[in-house]
């Protein structure tokens, strides 16, 4: 039986052919390696910045598009190609409305097309590597996060331990101004191992990757990427309501106050963040990611006083 024709590992509601999971574990040994995954939707300006690294530091990479309007796509491809990496891309299409993190997400079935747990399980049944790696379309990685990356990718393998990688907000003013978010560290687990303990599960925000309580965690060095935020676009867009909960998504209640600040002009107010302005001729985002940031003083994050417990 091939794997297009055996049972689906995971069926979808609404019966559309094409779009059921299917588990490349289940269809024999997978490769040794490293594969990104990418969903993304309109980020044909980020992808620029973004794919050459990424290309620079694992095996394979997966982009699943997700009804652009921009090309995003074709800006992959010709990326790829620049990279004379072509042949280590999977394009790919989602041709579904995916609720919106928060109560769309909260209100939509597991197994519908149209949940984002379906939709990450269905990216990530294209990866046919023992590792895989949850990537967004607007992080920009340094130097020292290819080569961490590239240096991670054959230690994981057989180690079944997850890895957490930090990333910095930055907001985006103008080709030549932004501001860093330095105030606060927040680590996600990115990078799993492939098989059945790892897999996307619906929670109440979002989806969430699983693994087992016993895992080893390897937490990967503050400084190795920026997480893109632009001022003329709307970076909460994708959610069905900003009304963030401090307990439950503290990183994007953080993400809103930053960027109210900025907008209303009062960034100073905001405790850690940084103002960067780059060289003559130089855009802001190379500066940051190949000079700036690497550059920085250690240790690159300082908390508020203010907001820790014991605070006066």
């Amino acid at each position: 039986m091939t794997p297009a024709t055996r049972p689906p590992d995971i069926a979808n509601l609404e019966g559309h052919e094409g779009y059921d999971v299917r588990w490349a574990w289940n269809d024999g040994p997978l490769e040794t390696g490293l594969t990104c995954v990418f969903r993304v939707k309109d980020e044909a300006r980020n992808l620029p910045w973004v794919l050459p690294g990424i290309l620079a530091a694992v095996q394979h990479v997966v982009v699943v598009d997700n009804g652009s309007s921009d090309g995003t796509l074709d800006v992959a491809a010709r990326v790829a190609a620049e990279q004379d990496a072509s042949d280590r891309v999977t394009l790919l299409e989602y041709p579904f409305r995916v609720s919106r993190a928060g109560t769309e997400n909260l209100s939509t079935r597991a197994d519908s097309v149209h949940s984002l747990t379906h939709f990450y399980n269905w990216s990530f049944g294209h990866v046919r590597t023992s590792y895989s790696m949850k990537w967004d379309g607007d992080m920009v990685l340094t130097e020292e996060g290819v080569r961490t990356l590239a240096d991670l990718a054959w230690q994981l393998e057989g180690s079944g331990a997850v890895a957490l990688v930090p990333r910095h907000s930055m907001t985006v003013v103008s080709d030549s101004e932004a501001w860093i978010d330095l105030g606060v560290d927040f680590r996600e687990p990115w990078i799993y191992p492939m098989g059945p303990e790892y897999v996307h599960k619906k929670a109440f925000e979002w989806e969430l990757r699983v693994f087992p309580e016993d895992t080893e965690r390897i937490h990967l060095p503050p400084g190795m990427c920026v997480e893109l935020k632009w001022l003329d676009a709307d970076e909460f867009a994708h959610w069905s309501s900003t009304a963030f909960s401090e307990v439950r998504i503290p990183r994007k209640r953080r993400e809103w106050q930053v960027d109210r600040a900025i907008r209303e002009g009062r960034p100073e107010s905001v405790f850690g963040l940084r103002h960067i302005t780059a060289p003559p001729g130089v855009h802001v985002v190379d500066h940051v990611v190949r000079d700036w940031l690497p550059r920085a003083p250690r240790p690159l994050v300082t908390r508020d006083p203010a907001a820790e417990p014991d605070a006066v």
